[in-house]
Formats: structure tokens, C-alpha cells, sequence
């Protein structure tokens, strides 16, 4: 039985639940539950907290875990990412006091606040930049206000929350984080099929089926404007002059495709959601 860890709250912990269910796997209906199984897929999930399926996962108590990348490199677990979910993006950038620091080096010898203490020393390593780390659970951006740091890092997304705290983000962006699958065994029996459908309900929100008819002598034009992931399906129509397409598009392109494609003078377009794929 394939042992998966699942966040059991937090920013990850919904859409992975949601994912596994497109998936066709059965979770809990409790959330207090933290021990689940699934005897018709021959799986048994663990709902751990996020920052502790890394460690879980990489010592080989449990076979596969979804968590974030950047927990992931925070924990220094033994074990890999074998595949990104596409949710739960996150960004890490430096801050500190407005006109202070331009550089990386500048912090040089000084406290930096974090909550990912692995994840930023490994980071430093690499620009030859010595610090001393202050780990901190959370809120960080007080740190300098309250004189426990002189700068911090942590996760960004507008920028407004460091701003209020009178911080100016400076230097390389630290890490692109996601939520991802790991593992540390690649072998072990159930990830290949736990991996495929995962990736199956990626394309199912990445694309959408169109349907269209057009004159069969628009046809390869038609194609070059929505060729598919491999090639469109054509179909003949009672009209010998017109033929019926199927093709997968991009869920974002959907709109300019269907602009496009009517200029040309398809008619019918009609766009129908993918609940999954294999491809």
C-alpha cells in the first residue's frame, strides 16, 4: 500500500486535497482525521503539517508527499522533487530598511530574520555571504522594527505587507517556490500511477477541448492556428465540403483561438471542459 503524506492545513492543504480527489483517490471527509485509507487504490494517506512531510518522506516513513519546494529545501531531507503541482507559488526575496542595503553582500556579517533557515543559509552558501540567522515562526517583517534583525527574508507576493513595515526588497530573488511531489524511493510501487493521474488533472486545468466546423478547404490553415497537442481530430460531415475538428487548446489561449478560428470562417465553436487526461 503506496503511503502518501497530504499537508492537513495551511495554504497547500485544500488544493492538494482537491487534486488528489480529481485524481480519483478518496480522502478524508473529517478534518480531524490524520490517517485515511483507500483500499480500492491501494493507498493510505498521512495529513501532517506541511513543514514535516519533507522529513517524513526522506526518511522513508512514508513513500510520497506533497509539500512545497521550498519546505522541501528548508527541511535538507533526503528526498526529491519529482514533479511540480503548479499551486501554491510562492517567492523569496531579501528586505530591509528603505535605502539601506542595495547588494547581497551588504548583509555581510549582519542578523537576517527567517522562518526557512535551511533554505536561506544554503542560499548564502552559494554567494559567499556569512550572516547570522535569526529563525523566527512567522512574521518576520517585525524583526527589524522590534531590533531582533537587521534585515529579513521571507516569502513576497506584492510587497505590500514588507512596505508597511518600512522595507525595501533588494538583491536575487532567493527562490520560485511551488507545491510539488516528492519522494525517495522512485521505484516504489503506486508512484508511477499516482504521478500519471496527478499530471492528467494538471492537463485537465491547463486545457480545454474546442469543437469547430470549417470548409474543408480552410482545413490546414485552421491547423496552424490550433494544432493540438499531437493533431486535431477531423471528421467528415454530411456537407462534403466541410469537415468537423477536435482539437485541445490551452484553458488561457481559449478565446483568441475562437476569434481567430471564426475570422477564418469556422462556425460551431464550441469549448468543453477536461475533467481528466492521460496523455
Amino acid at each position: 500500500m503506496l503511503r502518501i503524506a497530504v499537508p492537513n492545513k495551511g495554504s497547500l492543504s485544500e488544493t492538494a486535497a482537491q487534486m488528489l480527489s480529481e485524481a480519483g483517490y478518496t480522502g478524508r471527509r473529517d478534518p480531524r482525521d490524520l490517517v485515511v485509507a483507500d483500499p480500492l487504490n491501494d493507498v493510505e494517506f498521512f495529513y501532517l503539517r506541511p513543514r514535516d512531510i519533507a522529513t517524513y518522506v526522506g526518511s522513508g516513513a512514508l513513500d510520497v508527499g506533497i509539500t512545497g519546494r521550498d519546505l522541501l529545501l528548508d527541511s535538507r531531507s533526503p528526498a526529491t522533487e519529482i514533479a511540480s503541482l503548479d499551486f501554491g507559488d510562492s517567492t523569496f526575496r531579501f528586505a530591509g530598511p528603505a535605502g539601506r542595503f542595495t547588494d547581497l553582500a551588504d548583509l555581510s556579517g549582519l542578523r537576517v530574520a527567517t522562518s526557512y533557515p535551511g533554505l536561506v543559509e544554503a542560499f548564502l552558501a552559494t554567494h559567499n555571504v556569512a550572516v547570522n540567522l535569526v529563525t523566527l515562526d512567522g512574521a518576520v517583517e517585525s524583526a527589524v522594527q522590534l531590533g531582533v534583525a537587521d534585515a529579513v527574508a521571507d516569502v513576497v507576493s506584492t510587497g505590500s505587507t514588507l512596505r508597511k513595515a518600512g522595507l525595501d526588497i533588494f538583491g536575487p530573488v532567493i527562490l520560485q517556490s511551488t507545491a510539488v511531489l516528492i519522494t525517495s524511493d522512485n521505484e516504489k510501487p503506486g508512484i508511477a500511477t499516482l504521478l500519471r493521474r496527478l499530471q492528467g488533472v494538471l492537463v485537465a486545468r491547463q486545457y480545454v477541448l474546442m469543437d469547430y466546423d470549417i470548409p474543408a478547404s480552410l482545413l490546414d490553415d485552421a491547423c496552424l492556428l490550433a494544432p493540438g497537442i499531437e493533431s486535431p481530430t477531423v471528421s467528415s460531415l454530411h456537407d462534403p465540403d466541410w469537415v468537423a475538428v477536435r482539437v485541445m487548446i490551452p484553458r488561457l489561449n481559449t478565446n483568441h483561438v475562437m476569434d481567430a478560428l471564426y475570422e477564418l470562417g469556422a462556425r460551431a465553436i464550441l469549448i468543453s471542459s477536461i475533467h481528466n487526461a492521460r496523455l
